[in-house]
């Protein structure tokens, strides 16, 4: 035999050792490897990291990013893949792509929360306690304590939010955000400017933002300005939300700048007339009203006798003796009354109930002014 026979022969082994070396090469499961993608359809993803046979992709474990049409995956782009499951019996590895971004997001967002930056999600749902919403292909929580509304509400579902990042723990899968800890940030960087280009008196319009007991918050150009209760309806309410609805977007005016605490303090009721002026010369002392039971206290109750005005009926006006107001009248029943006290320049009318019958005989003689039976009604 030749010597270049033999040559031939060492080199030839010496090559299939390094091939067989190569396919031999462990592809474990969790472990990352870089490939190349050859082919794709609406099923799978193949792509080559060197093994044998082409590794699988499901498109399960592909982002809805990264299955973008025009932004997404194409044949040809190299990329870092988990791998799923080791080498089957068919020869076929599976790998995600969907892990590697998720692991890649947990890190940014991490960083997002060290530096105290201020991130974009979209909300995807309501549930108790809070909003979830989506954020780089995960899913994260935004307690109703860090809203700006304070409570979730319908107007929220698909809208983008501007948070921070609170709490990122991959592990217990727990993203939590706030998005009144953004909005204050903001909030210190543009009041300022919009305090200075209002007025006292000026119209403007602003989105309800949250609703309390005692008013709501209307965001005006960023700036969240309070609208008392007494401020909403000329009319008594019970609550804000009987009036005024999360999101909604309405017109106000500006009572009062504070521009040392920058604070703003807003008048829904006082974008209409005022109904007090309204009823100047449509009532007088000693006529009989009809009206509707808004309220009962334990010293009289509240009567609407013209839309946006309430008079009050005190206790003693209901009858002779100890009176309880709540045995008298019920919240919603129509009444005949007699203006006692009219002065609606002070917003001040006091009804009689039990002296309705007198006046309809023409027996009813005025008696002098009582301040308890003229409360300011506002």
């Amino acid at each position: 035999m030749s010597r270049t026979l033999v040559k031939n022969e060492v080199e030839m082994t010496e090559f299939e050792k390094l091939l067989n070396q190569s396919f031999n090469y462990s592809f474990k499961a969790a472990d990352l490897v870089k490939g190349k993608i050859v082919k794709m359809d609406n099923k799978e993803i193949l792509v080559d990291i060197g093994a044998k046979s082409e590794a699988v992709l499901p498109l399960r474990e592909v982002s809805k990013t990264d299955l973008d049409a025009e932004n997404g995956l194409k044949i040809g782009d190299e990329r870092e893949f988990l791998i799923l499951k080791e080498e089957d019996e068919d020869g076929v590895i599976t790998l995600s792509l969907k892990r590697v971004s998720l692991a890649q997001n947990w890190e940014k967002l991490d960083k997002a929360r060290q530096n105290n930056e201020t991130i974009k999600v979209t909300v995807a749902a309501l549930v108790k306690g809070g909003v979830v919403v989506e954020v780089m292909d995960l899913r994260g929580f935004v307690p109703s304590s860090q809203l700006r509304t304070g409570t979730p509400f319908e107007g929220l579902i698909g809208k983008e939010l501007e948070v921070k990042v609170i709490e990122s723990d991959p592990k217990k899968n727990k993203l939590i955000l706030s998005q009144r800890l953004a909005l204050a940030e903001q909030r210190e960087q543009i009041v300022e400017g919009v305090i200075n280009n209002l007025e006292v008196d000026q119209e403007v319009e602003g989105q309800v933002v949250r609703i309390a007991d005692f008013g709501a918050f209307v965001d005006i150009n960023g700036v969240d300005g309070l609208l008392p209760i007494s401020e909403i309806s000329w009319q008594r309410i019970k609550h804000p939300a009987d009036v005024l609805q999360l999101g909604k977007t309405i017109k106000v005016r500006i009572l009062k700048i504070d521009s040392e605490l920058n604070r703003i303090s807003l008048s829904l009721k006082r974008m209409g007339e005022n109904p007090w002026t309204k009823i100047e010369g449509k009532f007088k002392e000693g006529q009989i009203v009809t009206g509707e039971v808004n309220k009962i206290t334990s010293f009289g109750a509240f009567i609407n006798i013209f839309p946006g005005v309430e008079a009050l009926l005190p206790a003693a006006e209901m009858g002779e003796g100890q009176i309880n107001p709540y045995n008298i009248v019920n919240v919603g029943d129509e009444i005949e009354v007699l203006i006692k006290r009219f002065t609606p320049q002070e917003h001040r009318i006091g009804l009689s109930l039990k002296d309705v019958e007198l006046a309809k005989r023409g027996e009813y003689i005025p008696e002098t002014t009582n301040e308890e039976e003229t409360a300011v009604v506002e």
